[in-house]
């Protein structure tokens, strides 16, 4: 784990959280502090909850029991102490608005008013530009940017208000080996330098699998929580599931086989 910048204090603390849609537990007595520094990757199948725990940690969905904190104070919507990188999805052509104006959404998107930027915002922005490495491609449309660089500029969105935690909603989707590389080393970068925790949602765990301090993992709606060699084991994914499971390790990859047919492949599976 890296080092806190908090000395071990939690930064983000859920407590007994449970949360069901549609009449259907998702998961239940949720106990989890993460710290800063902490890179914590939460895998599970397609309708485990994993995006509905990034909402509930924003703000956005009401839990039917239990609480979350961020610093010692109850989570709200809008929070900025919070940075969000989505899923990426292409901005298409055409669209008006250049690289770092994407960026400056997160500088000063959440003002009312005409989208009237300062010097001091537009030196931010240049800051963000710098720290994400687009400089080179700040200034073009952002619609004509690939995947990877679109996926730069958002992670730069996200730090716009120096977060004291990042959620990270399946970031890697559809980037090439190169691309998640780069977007995750930012990622890696920031929580090392700042001390800033990240809840980075995947399906598969193996681009990111050395930058993993801790696994939470959602299934039949329980879950585990650990280090990648304590919940990535056979007779745990076994015991979750409650059907065998195999984890295989093979050249520095993790490979899930066996698990139920309506779930999600991850970290990587064979059916």
């Amino acid at each position: 784990m890296s080092p806190s910048a908090d000395g071990g204090a939690g930064i983000l603390t859920i407590r007994g959280a449970a949360l069901a849609l549609g009449g259907r537990t998702l998961w239940s007595g949720l106990d989890l502090v993460l710290r800063g520094g902490e890179f914590l990757a939460v895998l599970g199948a397609n309708g485990t909850g994993k995006t509905s725990l990034l909402r509930a940690i924003l703000g956005q969905q009401r839990l039917d029991a239990g609480g979350i904190e961020l610093d010692g104070r109850a989570v709200r919507r809008g929070d900025r102490r919070i940075g969000y990188v989505p899923q990426q999805k292409l901005i298409q052509p055409g669209t008006p608005m250049r690289g770092r104006d994407l960026i400056g959404l997160g500088v000063n998107g959440h003002r009312f008013g005409p989208p009237i930027t300062t010097r001091g915002e537009r030196g931010r922005i240049d800051e963000l530009v710098a720290a994400v490495g687009a400089e080179r491609y700040a200034d073009e449309p952002v619609g004509n940017l690939s995947g990877g660089e679109q996926q730069r500029l958002r992670v730069g969105q996200a730090l716009a208000g120096d977060p004291r935690l990042l959620l990270c909603d399946e970031p890697l989707i559809s980037l090439d080996l190169q691309h998640q590389r780069g977007v995750s080393g930012l990622l890696d970068a920031r929580r090392r330098d700042h001390g800033t925790p990240v809840v980075f949602v995947t399906h598969d765990v193996n681009p990111v699998l050395g930058m993993v301090d801790r696994i939470l993992y959602l299934a039949a709606g329980g879950y585990r929580i650990g280090t990648p060699d304590e919940v990535l084991r056979s007779e745990v994914l076994t015991g979750l599931y409650g059907t065998p499971v195999e984890v295989i390790r093979s050249g520095g990859r993790i490979i899930v086989a066996g698990l139920p047919q309506h779930t999600d492949h991850h970290p990587e599976h064979d059916g």
